[in-house]
């Protein structure tokens, strides 16, 4: 099998949860830059990378790298890569999508109509054809020129990772399904422990959760674009990973996972994008306001999203709904409490200061995660346990 270069981006701020999901399917971490990491894997990489990976919207095969300054230089490097490696003579090929930042040249729709024509001429003298159908598999390009630097990378995924195919409603201010599975993944929380998300909206952090607890890879029920390009990726190779994600599925585990939401009818959504992502036994979902937050164990977790007030409306009602919060926390005795949000007096109003406080953009949106840490449980007695 060939290694390839593949380039994978997250959210900036989470490189380090996705580092550790890449290692942990035996993957060769190359580069980490800001909002992406790069490893090298062959076409079994590409396969379970699409399949397995929580944190990334997208699994990129790397072309090339080079400079460019002026769009002679585009031109001529993009001409230079061999595309006839990737794409076939009935290929259909674009450039789905060119970002420039701090680079001589930053209008995207230049960028991608020089990138194509290049392209074009590449191919024209490799398959000795002056006109292409472009009948067959897609293979949709993307472009990154970053300080006059260009990376030039084919999409494997197609629609975004983030839609697991299990969300079909939202509440107002979701968030993506990578994102969510990231802030999961950057506590402490294990699927042994209590999670309780009082402003559940559609789901996603429970969901994500009970995923992770499961074992259910979060593309093991979706198709990615790759699967058609039998010309780099064997069909065996798709059918074979995606067993490897059904074997590792196990939902015979006892989880205490509650998702809460004070709208009837989001709870009712969650309970239906539960179901769909075969987690619905593993979520306790109850209509509840979050005055009425409480539970009798200890060392629990809170994460959750908590409205943001990000219409003038809505932001009168936010030093006392954050004041419920920070009661409702107060009342978990020996609990943490994660928390995304915009509200910068969120801490003020929770009549504590976070413990941790990551910096994190839900979009265009600048948010912060809070970290209110709770003590650790004491450690199991191994010696009882085996009595």
């Amino acid at each position: 099998m060939k290694t390839y270069e593949i380039m994978v981006p997250c959210h900036f701020g989470l490189e380090a949860v996705l580092k550790r999901e890449i290692y942990d399917l035996g993957y060769e971490v190359t580069q980490v830059e800001d909002g992406r990491i790069t490893f090298l894997g062959d076409e079994e990489a590409v396969c379970r990378g699409n399949i397995f990976l929580r944190t990334t919207e997208r699994v990129l095969l790397k072309v090339g790298r080079f400079k460019a300054e002026t769009f002679e230089e585009l031109f001529q490097g993009i001409k230079s890569l061999p595309w006839e490696e990737y794409i076939p003579a009935d290929g259909k090929f674009w450039v789905t999508k060119a970002s420039s930042i701090k680079s001589k040249l930053f209008s995207p729709s230049d960028i991608q109509r020089v990138a194509k024509k290049a392209m074009v001429e590449r191919l024209k003298n490799e398959y000795h054809m002056d006109w292409f159908s472009e009948e067959g598999p897609s293979y949709p390009v993307r472009i990154f020129l970053l300080k006059d630097e260009v990376i030039v990378t084919l999409d494997t995924t197609g629609e975004s990772l983030h839609k697991r195919g299990y969300r079909y409603l939202t509440s107002k201010a979701p968030l993506t399904e990578t994102l969510a599975a990231a802030l999961i993944m950057l506590t402490p929380w294990q699927k042994d422990r209590i999670l309780v998300d009082p402003f559940c909206g559609s789901g996603t952090f429970v969901i994500e959760a009970a995923m992770i607890a499961a074992g259910i890879a979060p593309g093991m029920h979706r198709h990615f674009l790759s699967e058609t390009w039998e010309n780099l990726i064997p069909k065996e190779l798709w059918q074979d990973c995606f067993k490897e994600a059904e074997d590792m599925v196990d939902k015979d585990i006892t989880t205490d996972i509650q998702g809460y939401d004070i709208d009837g009818d989001i709870i009712k959504a969650a309970r239906d994008n539960a179901k769909r992502a075969g987690v619905e036994e593993l979520i306790h979902f109850q209509q509840r306001d979050v005055c009425n937050l409480h539970h009798p164990k200890k060392y629990g977790f809170v994460i959750t999203n908590p409205p943001y007030g990000e219409r003038l409306e809505d932001k009168e009602v936010l030093p006392e709904l954050y004041s419920k919060i920070g009661q409702a926390y107060h009342g978990l005795d020996s609990w943490s409490m994660y928390m995304i949000t915009s509200y910068e007096d969120a801490e003020k109003y929770i009549g504590r200061k976070a413990d941790k406080n990551r910096k994190i953009y839900n979009g265009m949106l600048k948010t912060y995660f809070y970290q209110f840490l709770g003590p650790k449980p004491p450690r199991k007695n191994k010696k009882a346990e085996k009595r």
